[in-house]
């Protein structure tokens, strides 16, 4: 036998070995209750098949109540997951990272955000946030307010104003997407507005799922519209050195001037790749998470017209103090307490994202199992935002759970917690208030479809777009 034989025969026989070991060593290990479903795929099916019944909390509800309330095993996508329970689940992955757990995305996600912040672990991760923080903490977009006021003003009165009956979920991505698209990169033409838009529609659709590369596909066609977004950004990007080169423009002006002048601790500048791969993951962040919980507040406030009415009240009250023509500014969003809880309510009931993962970086023991080092980690909003214990008839809508102290620490999730808390938390804060402020003052409207289905798709979505009849004030 040669040489070259000698060294595959070795290499086979060894990688046997090293994964009859990996076996022997799980089955002495203490493992979460589950079941890993079928071969490869798991219950992956199951999973997106109640997710697009809208009912992916239904997954996880079951399996508590089967196997265990405060972690149980699964297999999606071809890894074994631990899915983490309950405030206490969600406390123990916050508060661990970078310790024995980091984030994990699917490979679609890694494949199609390439460089973002959101495939970045450890110190780098601490620094890129540090970096994208300086325009999306509180100080800084304060001074948004006016502009996000003006540009939903616009939008209400070309897409909304003199129409009987509009489609809430495509007509609302309209304002976020245009929000998003001037405030991070000052991207205001409506036709590259429109064009970025539909190539974004495409991408959204194969951030998660199985990477498939094959035309027809969705992550065929997810690929190829980001690729085409990379390149508008990367022509935006050329145009913009030049035009801070020539002081054309301030080094203030947005997000995307920031990141080209401003390094981090170290002197280090973010690559071009970098500035464009997390402008893409801020737009995409910034506007479909938005459009999905802005939707579920026109149905709520569609369908319970006492709530309706107290979020009008709040409303006018700070639209009665303002002159003509005045916009909205910082210290009137702070008024908007009720029009928050009504908000916070809808990410309760009609979260717009399920939850993210986290991996193993160690064995370690949680409510006396073992977890493996290499397992991927699911906390998902469905283990708490419906669990009775802590929040009475989840069923129902009550703004109210969020008076006072609110809910239990942990249990209202909506935007994640820890070091890897949304980013963009304090912007869709603003976004949403504003948007609500605009609406109400010129409008009551009621449901075209009462008991319109939703699904997750991979955002909540309402199924036939949320179509209601609008009443002008």
């Amino acid at each position: 036998m040669e040489v070259t034989e000698l060294v595959i025969v070795f290499s086979a026989v060894s990688a046997i070995f090293v994964l009859f070991l990996k076996i022997v060593k799980t089955r002495r290990l203490q493992l979460p209750p589950g079941t890993s479903g079928w071969p490869i795929f798991g219950e992956t099916f199951e999973f997106l098949r109640l997710n697009l019944e809208g009912k992916p909390y239904k997954f996880i509800r079951d399996r508590m109540g089967r196997y265990d309330s405060r972690v149980f095993k699964t297999s999606m996508l071809g890894e074994s997951v631990a899915v983490f329970c309950g405030p206490a689940g969600n406390k123990f992955l916050f508060s661990n990272e970078n310790k024995l757990v980091q984030v994990w995305w699917p490979s679609s996600v890694k494949k199609l955000l390439r460089s973002s912040l959101v495939n970045r672990v450890g110190d780098e991760a601490k620094m890129m946030k540090k970096l994208l923080m300086s325009f999306l903490n509180p100080e800084a977009l304060r001074n948004y307010v006016p502009k996000m006021d003006s540009i939903a003003q616009q939008h209400i009165s070309k897409h909304w104003q003199g129409k009987e009956e509009v489609v809430v979920f495509p007509t609302v991505k309209l304002y976020t997407f245009e929000l998003a698209c001037c405030l991070f990169a000052s991207i205001e033409d409506q036709i590259h507005v429109s064009k970025l838009s539909s190539l974004f529609e495409e991408f959204v659709k194969g951030v998660i799922g199985f990477t498939l590369n094959l035309p027809g596909t969705r992550f065929y066609r997810a690929m190829k519209a980001t690729n085409g977004i990379r390149k508008e950004l990367q022509m935006i990007i050329k145009q913009r050195r030049l035009d801070l080169e020539e002081k054309r423009v301030s080094r203030a002006q947005d997000l995307l001037s920031q990141l080209l002048v401003t390094s981090d601790a170290s002197g280090r500048f973010l690559n071009e790749m970098e500035i464009i791969d997390n402008i893409l993951m801020l737009l995409f962040a910034g506007h479909d998470t938005s459009r999905s919980v802005l939707s579920s507040i026109m149905k709520y406030l569609g369908e319970l017209p006492q709530v309706y009415e107290k979020v009008f009240e709040e409303q006018l009250e700070i639209a009665k103090g303002k002159e003509e023509g005045e916009l909205l500014q910082w210290e009137d969003i702070q008024k908007m307490k009720y029009s928050w809880n009504v908000a916070s309510e809808v990410l309760r009931v009609a979260p717009p994202v399920n939850g993210s993962y986290r991996e193993a970086l160690t064995d370690f023991n949680y409510a006396g199992f073992t977890i493996p080092r290499g397992w991927k980690l699911l906390w998902s909003t469905g283990s708490s935002h419906r669990d009775p214990t802590f929040f009475v008839n989840p069923e129902n809508f009550d703004p109210s759970r969020f008076e006072g102290a609110g809910p239990t620490p942990f249990s209202h999730v909506p935007f994640g917690g820890g070091p890897r808390m949304c980013l963009g938390l304090e912007f869709a804060r603003l976004e949403i208030l504003v948007f609500m402020h605009n609406i109400v003052k010129r409008f009551k409207w009621q449901l075209s479809i009462p008991d319109e289905k939703v699904q997750y798709d991979p955002m909540l979505e309402p199924s036939q777009g949320l179509p209601i009849r609008l009443q002008p004030l």
